[in-house]
């Protein structure tokens, strides 16, 4: 696996998510246009950490899917597999943020480029080069691009590489809680590396307490060797082989908002995993893991948008010798 042209490639989303900036004079909401996307934003930050990635997705032929694409080749990521649709223009997000940083989304998305992404369209030979391959529910909730994830996933896991699933669980994109719910058990039930949020093991399990619901998902989901709780402010959870491990948030303060804070925090996971291996892992490996992937989270919360507000490896380790 060490002999893999990428580190990492993802497949999914790439949109536009536009974030509450203020007022204008006559008083109306001014929006920022962010590039985003979960699935290129762990790919930017796995970027700034000097690992080589490659994104897998659709956006319009107009002007929001140059924008993005300008975007992610600048960030250093391999755009080759970067899709133009004519006719559907580029997913379009609507971030309304509240005073703790928390947000909603309104989507732009019926249908939306990102979801026209046919099987037919994948390069074979870019998925086989990988050693891990990411994605989250988001392009399992249509077709065509759920049969492209789903093929996505074969060719991956049949040429060894690792998968890493978040489930990203946005439900006003599902037509019910079912429809989501079995997309992400279809997931769990095919990722070496999780990360899940706190509402989405809920969701899943019922569960408040992490280490009942870790051990849920564990016990039917066997296939799964590093579960990652992200609990936002709190901090994070790392459950690896029958043991659990905790690492308080950081917090100075500063807080504008947590977009692309999740993603930040996978992809420093997934970059620990291309370092240090998947096998073995101590709990000071699980602590150091989970503290640098806190810090670099809480870093891109004190900046609007994800890709162009990743933090690099250096400003990461000055933080956390502060801390």
């Amino acid at each position: 696996m060490q002999n893999k042209k990428f580190d990492v490639v993802a497949l999914g989303e790439l949109l536009v998510d536009f974030t509450q900036n203020g007022l204008s004079e006559q008083g109306n909401l001014l929006f920022e246009a962010n590039p985003g996307g979960a699935p290129a934003n762990v790919l930017a930050m796995l970027r700034k950490l000097g690992k080589h990635c490659a994104f897998i997705g659709k956006v319009g032929q107009d002007s929001f899917g140059d924008m993005l694409a300008v975007t992610v080749q600048e960030a250093g990521i391999d755009i080759s597999s970067l899709r133009r649709d004519p006719d559907i223009p580029t997913t379009l997000a609507v971030v309304h943020t509240f005073p703790n940083g928390d947000r909603d989304f309104s989507f732009y998305r019926k249908p939306g480029a990102d979801i026209m992404l046919r099987p037919d369209e994948l390069d074979e030979e870019l998925l086989k080069s990988c050693r891990i391959f990411h994605f989250g529910t988001l392009s399992l909730t249509d077709e065509p691009c759920k049969s492209a994830t789903i093929r996505a996933w074969e060719i991956a896991k049949g040429a060894g590489a690792l998968i890493s699933f978040d489930p990203n669980l946005r439900p006003p994109l599902w037509p019910d809680d079912k429809s989501a719910k079995e997309a992400i058990q279809w997931g769990l039930a095919r990722c070496d590396i999780l990360k899940i949020a706190d509402n989405e093991i809920e969701f899943m399990t019922g569960e408040t307490d992490f280490d009942k619901g870790a051990a849920a998902l564990k016990e039917r989901f066997p296939n799964i060797r590093v579960l990652n709780v992200t609990a936002g402010g709190d901090g994070s959870h790392s459950f690896y082989d029958g043991r659990h491990v905790f690492v308080p948030a950081c917090k100075l303060g500063g807080v504008i908002e947590t977009t692309g804070a999740g993603d930040t925090f996978c992809a420093s996971v997934l970059n620990f995993v291309l370092e240090h291996g998947i096998d073995g892992l101590t709990d000071d490996d699980l602590t150091a893991m989970l503290r640098f992937a806190n810090t670099a989270a809480y870093i891109v919360t004190t900046k609007k948008g994800a890709i162009r507000s990743m933090p690099e490896r250096e400003q990461v380790n000055e933080l956390l010798a502060k801390i």
